[in-house]
């Protein structure tokens, strides 16, 4: 998550069960958020444990979806409100219902209410945009195709929802807690890309398909190793830091390096920052190549400066998870608080005010150098070179291992420490780096329906029913027949059933003489 942390410590395979506060200690981050982690972690098993990796409540069940085309100008979906689970995960589908505003009852009409579904074009994340080719729904001539969940989370701070802020604390302070949300999206995909034949599949037949298309895209193949080496210049400021420390900065960093251009080795791109890209500029308006900021940062470590590379990201662009060229910082404008950059933002981003615009920095001026000499940057981020070190700054170094995908958004986490001098990796024994996925974006899909056309659409959704039922009232004869076998367990074991040895001798003899 792009997040002001000190570290990120929740690791599954350690089983914890809880995070224990200690009286007069320090309180860190990263363990509220551990704790966070573990209990979330202990939900979202339990719910997959039991539902399986989707489905949803027989009675409330989201995501019913309908294909409305043909006599529209553009097809659409209708997507139905409930609740879904994906992996454990909720996604909710409601709609939120309008508010009602304060009228003049002799001069205005009440505004009009929103429709209780989603469709395909304004679901909440999902941001399609009908001009784009790639975005539109397969045509009525392209049936059947399946229509399919995606769900992920990303992290909203105070500059994505200003809401998030306490405007009591004042402008000069700095935010406070960010929120991770989860991300759902229905998008559409054709069955040649899930690798069937078949003109008419049968559910089961969908369902196989698309497991073995999730399960593809949910495995990301991308490993990273990260370490500390003592660079050439270490002897320069041996002042500032120990003098055997490989970690040569002044001050502990959380470095985060981050996919850009997803895709093989050749085509991918990355990007990294030491504050874990948390650094971002609320942007006030764009004109042309010139952006005014909200605010130019809260000291020099925090702030913009020539030469930083920045993204260009709103609401809708974080939630599609693309790529755009990444920007340079050309020029300040201190007293305006304005920055010009390289080149004017993709005309797609930023121009809408509602979608909150924001600047993010990296903390990269250029590729690593070999030889003396850096490596030319692509669209403003680094190109992958898997097989070597490659450094990034102040003795921090990553390695990309061989024939991995790289996906968009994918990164990892690296905590640097002055008082090791090194970073905080795995390693083995021999003390070499370990090679780990990333550490997200966790990715989790769940097929919905199979659209044959207008109207004809197959629910591939799963459900479930509670597990709490009635108590059945107790059968009378069931009963009886309980209490007479009890009592005939007790005279088996007591044939006086508690009398004295005279009144069952007395009891006997009268039972004789009738």
């Amino acid at each position: 998550m792009h997040a002001d942390l000190s570290r990120s410590t929740f690791r599954p395979e350690r089983h914890y069960s809880a995070v224990v506060a200690q009286q007069g200690r320090v309180q860190l981050d990263a363990d509220l958020n551990e704790q966070t982690a573990i209990q979330l972690h202990q939900a979202r098993s339990l719910a997959a444990d039991l539902i399986g990796p989707h489905g949803g409540p027989r009675e409330a069940a989201g995501f019913r979806i309908e294909y409305v085309g043909g006599k529209h100008e553009i097809d659409t979906l209708l997507i139905h409100g409930g609740r879904y689970y994906v992996d454990g995960i909720l996604c909710d589908a409601d709609r939120p219902a309008a508010g009602v505003p304060v009228t003049d009852e002799e001069s205005e009409e009440p505004a009009p209410q929103p429709p209780a579904h989603w469709t395909y074009w304004d679901q909440p994340d999902g941001f399609r945009d009908p001009e784009k080719p790639g975005d539109r729904l397969p045509s009525p001539a392209q049936t059947p195709f399946l229509v399919y969940l995606n769900v992920w989370e990303r992290t909203v701070g105070a500059a994505e929802d200003p809401a998030l802020r306490e405007v009591a604390l004042g402008a000069a302070m700095p935010d406070t807690a960010a929120r991770v949300k989860v991300v759902w999206q229905v998008l559409a995909l054709s069955l040649t890309q899930l690798e069937i034949e078949e003109s008419d599949p049968s559910k089961e037949v969908v369902r196989a398909g698309f497991t073995r298309w999730a399960q593809r895209q949910s495995a990301p193949s991308a490993r990273l190793a990260a370490r500390s080496e003592r660079p050439d210049h270490a002897d320069e400021d041996p002042c500032l830091v120990k003098p055997d420390a490989r970690y040569r900065g002044p001050e502990n960093q959380l470095y985060r390096v981050e996919v850009h251009e997803g895709g093989e080795a050749k085509d991918a791109t990355f990007k990294w920052s030491r504050e874990n890209g948390s650094v971002v500029f609320p942007v006030d308006e764009l004109d042309g190549t010139w952006v005014q900021l909200a605010s130019l940062g809260h000291d020099d470590k925090l702030d913009l400066d020539v030469g930083d590379h920045v993204e260009f990201v709103d609401t809708a662009y974080a939630s599609r998870l693309e790529p755009l060229p990444l920007l340079r910082v050309e020029e300040l404008d201190l007293p305006g608080r304005r920055v010009r950059l390289s080149a004017e933002p993709d005309p797609g981003v930023g121009r809408l005010a509602h979608l909150n615009p924001y600047l993010r920095r990296w903390d990269h001026h250029g590729g690593p150098k070999r030889k003396g000499r850096s490596t030319d940057l692509r669209g403003g981020a680094i190109p992958v070179t898997e097989g070597e070190w490659l450094p990034l700054e102040d003795g921090v170094e990553v390695y990309f291992a061989k024939d991995g995908g790289y996906r968009t958004g994918d990164h990892w986490i690296v905590p640097a420490r002055t008082a090791t001098g090194g970073v905080e990796w795995p390693v083995d024994p021999a003390r070499r780096p370990l090679l780990r996925g990333p550490a997200g974006i966790a990715r989790h899909f769940a097929p919905l329906a199979l659209i044959k056309g207008e109207g004809s659409a197959v629910d591939l959704r799963l459900a479930f029913g509670p597990l709490a039922s009635s108590m059945p009232a107790a059968d009378e004869a069931t009963l009886a027949v309980e209490e007479q076998a009890r009592r005939e367990e007790q005279a088996a074991e007591d044939p006086s059933q508690g009398r004295s040895q005279t009144t069952a001798e007395a009891e006997a003899a009268v039972e004789g003489d009738n």
